[in-house]
């Protein structure tokens, strides 16, 4: 089989892997309603806890990680390096942010990105957790220091000494999932601008 089509194939698996929300079909299976319409409207593993309780959540965040893993998994093996893996870990970002049996309304991917990245580096994902450990001691905010940590996923990964096509990349997956979360970054900018001196005086006005 040529080249191309082994890419091809890579590619539109991975997406379809992608469009697995797990998430969003453990909660289906369960209850027979739609995640997105149930807590924040998100189809990820958080709001299923919050529906369904912890035990949901680690299952969900387990199968989102899982795809990804796999999907990096399979990349690894089928050449040319780097370009395979690339293409399967962008694809199956986009697969579950944008899955086509959900009219292209899925999670935000950061559990799959967890998922990639402990396949791609373990070393960089170590890193990063700490990282985002950290964030969250000052923030008390999980969602916004688990994006600071996949904000500086391209750095870490030059640091580490990637290949530009690696980490060009895992840019593009980063600025994937903060567009995902979009809303979450308003609102933590929003916040932020009330509990900041300026934002003070002027409420004060």
């Amino acid at each position: 089989m040529p080249q191309a089509v082994h890419l091809a194939t890579l590619v539109l698996g991975s997406y379809a892997l992608g469009c697995v929300v797990g998430a969003y079909y453990l909660v289906r299976w369960r209850t027979g309603r739609d995640l997105r319409s149930l807590g924040s409207g998100n189809a990820g593993a958080r709001n299923a806890g919050r529906v369904l309780g912890y035990s949901a959540f680690a299952a969900a965040l387990l199968l989102d990680a899982g795809k990804g893993a796999l999907a990096t998994w399979i990349g690894l093996r089928i050449a040319p390096q780097p370009l395979a893996t690339v293409l399967a870990m962008t694809a199956v970002v986009v697969g579950h942010i944008w899955p086509v049996q959900l009219r292209f309304r899925g999670g935000k991917g950061a559990a799959t990105a967890l998922g990639i990245m402990t396949i791609f580096d373990p070393i960089a994902t170590g890193m990063l957790l700490v990282v985002g450990a950290v964030i969250l001691l000052v923030t008390r905010r999980f969602t916004i220091s688990g994006l600071a940590a996949i904000a500086l996923t391209p750095v870490v990964a030059a640091w580490l000494g990637h290949t530009p096509t690696e980490i060009v990349a895992l840019a593009i997956m980063a600025a994937l999932i903060l567009y995902a979360h979009r809303s979450n970054l308003r609102e933590y900018r929003s916040s932020f601008g009330k509990l900041s001196p300026t934002g003070n005086q002027e409420a004060a006005r």
